[in-house]
């Protein structure tokens, strides 16, 4: 199918979830006077218009002429509408469905009661009852329009809400020089996508304060391009541990979504990323390992480069755990938490993963236990501590955020893990 095309049938189907919302609109204020109706029907179709002014315009007309971060917001105004436009579709057609099988059901047993000789008359007075019923239409309205206020706040305090998560790390073999010490993980930063810088230091304080031992960075430390990285500089340089601060690479660090020049402009890309790491004095782990030493015992740091279910599989654990038999106890760093379960779990002697990728799609709901978000679809591992056997996977929710500004439900997180010997 053709981009033109494709993007045809996109507005198509979304015009027609317009119209249909804007049916159920009109039932519910058919009682108005004729001056609100045409005000109403104004403010309304203004909506889609000015959406489809501002896609054509952002993605076409004025691309190169606005930044990443404008057209993102942009983006995610028509995302925030159409997504909440949904939900009250969604109820919309339960409740066409649930009137059309009420009268079904009625009709079918007037026939098996023997009242058969029903006249037009009395069908057609029956019809009516199919529409929708006014508490349906007002349900479905307030739940998108709670949707879009609720998309709101996201943007405005959840993006940088950032929680503290504290978990207890048993390690049956961990030597016991180890036991106590404090490990912080961050992951996910996409510099390139903040918008509060105040917001951002107020994070990294946060994580500071902890006094963290040794900390791990486990990816997407930005968008598609190093020089997202360059205001943060400052600010992300100030993560520093008595016992090192070690990071890998995620699947956006490699600019595998934006377009080049030519493959050598790419290349250099990384490579001023990667050095971007090395010049904050972080220990970016390129499928090595590094040994841990406290009081003469060791444990090992294992990092990978990016290695993803679906995704560019540029990782190599094989290499990475290269002469590590002898170490009691092996830490990994690896972006993508499919790779737990694709190449570690049962496969390897690694003790612990480290991921983060999900960004718990940063919509979801985590309360009194209850935890779901969308992203659970794709990955079985998504957010949290997970063990089998003896090995486990910790998937942090990330940092920063990508695509939608904000989160809702599924907060910025920082880890801080207390290694246990047990």
């Amino acid at each position: 199918m053709s981009r033109g095309l494709f993007l045809g049938l996109f507005i198509f189907l979304f015009f027609l979830a317009d119209l249909y919302i804007f049916g159920a609109l009109k039932q519910l204020t058919k009682n108005w006077n004729l001056v609100n109706q045409r005000l109403l029907s104004f403010v309304y179709w203004s909506i889609p218009v000015i959406c489809i002014l501002i896609f054509f315009g952002a993605f076409f007309l004025f691309n190169d002429r606005l930044s990443f971060k404008a057209r993102n917001f942009l983006a995610s105004f028509i995302f925030i509408i159409y997504i909440s436009k949904l939900f009250s579709g969604v109820i919309l057609i339960l409740g066409d469905v649930l009137r059309v099988g009420q009268w079904s059901f009625r009709s079918i047993s007037n026939l098996f009661q023997g009242n058969s000789g029903i006249s037009d008359s009395n069908l057609d007075s029956d019809l009516p009852k199919i529409t929708r019923s006014e508490f349906i239409t007002k349900t479905a309205l307030a739940v998108g329009a709670t949707h879009i206020g609720a998309m709101g706040y996201g943007i405005i305090s959840g993006a940088h809400d950032y929680r503290i998560r504290r978990i207890p790390l048993k390690l049956a073999n961990l030597p016991v020089q180890f036991h106590g010490l404090k490990l912080a993980q961050i992951s996910d930063i996409h510099s390139g996508s903040f918008f509060n810088k105040t917001a951002v230091k107020g994070g990294v304080d946060m994580l500071l304060a902890e006094k963290p031992d040794i900390v791990f960075f486990t990816g997407d430390l930005v968008n598609n391009e190093a020089k997202e990285l360059t205001e943060y500089f400052d600010i992300f340089k100030q993560i520093q541990a008595p016992l090192g601060v070690f990071s890998t690479l995620g699947n956006h660090d490699y600019g595998d979504y934006t377009q080049w020049s030519s493959e050598k402009d790419k290349q250099a890309n990384l490579k001023t990323l990667m050095e971007g790491h090395n010049l904050m004095g972080w220990q970016l782990m390129m499928d090595e390992h590094k040994r841990l030493k406290v009081d003469g015992e060791e444990i090992g740091i294992v990092g990978i480069q990016n290695w993803g279910k679906g995704f560019h599989q540029y990782g190599d654990l094989k290499k990475a755990l290269e002469n590590t038999s002898d170490l009691p106890v092996k830490l990994l760093l690896s972006h993508d938490p499919s790779h737990w379960r694709e190449q570690v779990l049962n496969k390897s002697e690694v003790d612990v993963s480290f991921a983060g990728h999900t960004h718990g799609m940063q919509y979801g709901v985590e309360i009194a236990g209850l935890k779901w978000s969308p992203v659970q679809w794709r990955y079985k591992e998504w957010a949290g501590l997970y063990q089998e056997g003896n090995q486990q996977l910790y998937v942090n929710r990330g940092y920063g955020y990508l695509g939608y500004p904000g989160r809702l439900g599924i907060l910025p997180e920082i880890t801080i893990f207390e290694l246990q010997k047990g």
